[in-house]
């Protein structure tokens, strides 16, 4: 059984309310933490998700950094690829630091210790306008004219690179929840044990390869973990499918 601070290679985790947790290994393979960088880490996530393949089978990707994920488990699954648009609302004077998230129909959840980390309803009230107009653009820069995948009646399996409060996770499950999947999974390589017990309820099933203790952000967990620019997004949505090498 996979205990909270453990880091164990190699599981599929679910910790839904549907079904017992059960950690599964993956095919054959063997791997340890930190990992190379993204595609990397998505072969070995695309392998734990391999029961998924199929033309009913739609990927959403947290972006920016986790499309590149995104994209090599949908093209290993043979399933369908589009972004889920959510922004974390970050804290006063670090806005690194998730205090909530919000989509881009306004829907968003905020975090018990916003408050405790400087965000009052004043200031979440403003941070909440910005990520907005952010989630406004990317939508015309990621999307332009095009309708966005249909959700409703598919396993849907939505991917970042990595959870560190899983805040923008807990909005994506959400927004993609609305839309009546007819399975809803959360996919990353690596999350903090916090993070994954706070999404794990809001999906079918939660597939996490480690959760390390002493968590101190993803990017620790990759050797190469560069910023992901949107002409990256858009390579791996509609055009060049190698993001990184």
């Amino acid at each position: 059984m996979l205990r909270r601070g453990l880091h164990t290679p190699g599981l599929t985790v679910n910790r839904s309310p549907y079904g017992r947790h059960r950690p599964s290994p993956e095919k054959s393979r063997v791997w340890a933490l930190p990992f190379v960088n993204r595609t990397h880490a998505a072969r070995f996530l695309a392998a734990a998700l391999e029961k998924y393949a199929g033309e009913n089978t739609l990927v959403l990707a947290i972006p920016r950094g986790g499309v590149p994920v995104g994209r090599i488990v949908a093209d290993h699954l043979g399933a369908r690829l589009d972004v889920v648009l959510v922004r974390k609302l970050g804290a006063p004077g670090d806005p690194e630091y998730a205090v909530g998230a919000i989509d881009e129909s306004g829907w968003s959840y905020v975090s018990p210790d916003a408050e405790q980390a400087g965000a009052d309803a004043d200031y979440l009230h403003e941070e909440m306008q910005r990520q907005m107009q952010v989630l406004v653009e990317r939508n015309h820069r990621y999307r332009g004219a095009r309708a966005p995948e249909p959700v409703h009646g598919c396993t849907v399996i939505v991917v970042d690179d990595g959870l560190a409060t899983g805040a923008t996770m807990i909005a994506a499950l959400h927004a993609a929840r609305r839309q009546h999947p007819a399975r809803l999974v959360c996919a990353v390589p690596v999350a903090s044990a916090g993070a994954l017990a706070a999404v794990s309820p809001l999906c079918d099933e939660a597939v996490c390869l480690a959760t390390p203790s002493a968590f101190g952000g993803v990017a620790q967990y990759y050797l190469d973990f560069p910023q992901v620019g949107d002409q990256e997004v858009q390579n791996a949505l509609y055009g060049d499918q190698s993001c990184e090498s």
